[in-house]
């Protein structure tokens, strides 16, 4: 079975404002932590890997040995396929032509790096690391270590931010010509510290009209630009969609390895633990612990409606037929008739798809299709 590999690097040096997921600042445990994943590699085992994705926290935090050691463990486990897709996620101010060099040695085809805003005032609010030239230098030493597949990470919607200033972002990114671009709205995850600013009202969040306006101006920059618009938050030249991402997307089996990854195999979600040092005990006691959760059919289902419906594409009909039953499929589609009728969804070539007009409103879309 080809799947693709997922691999937690959970480090920081320090925690955006906005970041929700699982980090931890304790350097001290890298390499005590880069032994856990290789055992827990060695005890799950391997399939067959289209796609390796190293993620985080902040990957580019590992020094070169600890990349060769996770590298090595990696092809001795796992029948890598000769064409792998092999994505790092980087922070600007880690990148030197020297550090891109190493990871080009160690396989690393595919460069993810988060630069988020070109604004220096809005990277220092949002607690990042690197100012707006270290993005553009970092860029440029990817490039001249012979990196062809750059993706950039860009956020919307900012507090304070005007049609202007993401104007000039989406521009800045259009400067560097990267190969792909995700560009997300800022969202305030609940536990962070600009969540907490939002609450003790501090900070507003941006409304509806102008998120919309700050959406259609990305779509229509990137399309004129000639970048396919091949996920609600996606970007890419031609042949440059992000393979491991798409795997989510259509429902590829992934493995996560490391504290907080998740798992899927078609049927069975698995959660490894977020807590990094209870991972890396347990591990050295020669156990995993993560939740395991077996998925009815109506979960499964409503997992390709919140990800399948995310693409270009969107979800086939046949495919909901096949796996799912007729009546799965004649529910689809009566639930999905008044947003036909309102132009939000399309039945195209035996798809189902968002318009333009539906992508903006995808969330009340989906909550009206999936099954409870």
């Amino acid at each position: 079975m080809v799947a693709g590999l997922y691999v937690h690097i959970p480090f920081c040096l320090r925690r955006c404002s906005y970041c929700g997921f699982y980090s931890t600042t304790a350097l001290e445990c890298r390499n005590s932590y880069v032994d856990a994943l290789c055992g827990e590699m060695r005890m799950r085992g391997g399939d067959s890997l289209g796609t390796i994705y190293l993620g985080g926290g902040t990957p580019s935090l590992l020094e070169p040995s600890m990349l060769q050691q996770l590298f090595t463990t990696i092809r001795e486990v796992y029948d890598i396929d000769p064409e792998a897709e092999v994505t790092m996620e980087c922070n600007p101010d880690d990148v030197t032509v020297e550090y891109a060099r190493v990871l080009k040695d160690m396989g690393v085809n595919r460069v993810s790096m988060g630069i988020q805003t070109f604004s220096d005032d809005l990277l220092r609010f949002l607690n990042r690391r690197h100012d707006s030239q270290q993005a553009i230098s970092a860029f440029d030493s990817l490039r001249r270590a012979g990196f062809s597949n750059i993706s950039v990470d860009l956020m919307f919607g900012l507090p304070g931010e005007t049609l202007d200033d993401w104007r000039s972002d989406i521009e800045s990114a259009l400067a560097l010509g990267m190969e792909h671009l995700s560009a997300y709205s800022l969202m305030y995850e609940e536990g962070t510290p600009l969540y907490r600013l939002l609450q003790e009202g501090m900070v507003a969040e941006v409304d509806e009209e102008n998120y919309l306006s700050m959406y259609e101006m990305l779509v229509e920059a990137m399309s004129k630009a000639g970048y396919e618009h091949y996920e609600i938050s996606n970007f890419a030249l031609p042949g440059f969609r992000s393979r491991h991402n798409s795997s989510y997307w259509d429902g590829t089996p992934y493995l996560g390895i490391g504290a907080a990854a998740h798992s899927y195999d078609g049927h069975v979600r698995q959660a490894n633990v977020a807590d990094m040092r209870r991972y890396v005990n347990a591990i050295a006691q020669g156990t995993l612990l993560a939740e395991k959760e077996d998925l009815t059919l109506n979960e499964r289902y409503n997992d390709m409606i919140t990800t399948a419906l995310r693409t270009r594409e969107g979800i086939s009909l046949s495919v909901v037929e096949r796996k799912f039953g007729m009546s799965f499929l004649n529910d689809m589609l009566e639930n999905a008739r008044p947003h036909i009728e309102a132009r939000r969804l399309v039945v195209d070539h035996g798809f189902l798809h968002f318009t333009m007009k539906g992508i903006a409103l995808s969330d009340m879309v989906m909550s009206d299709l999936v099954r409870v």
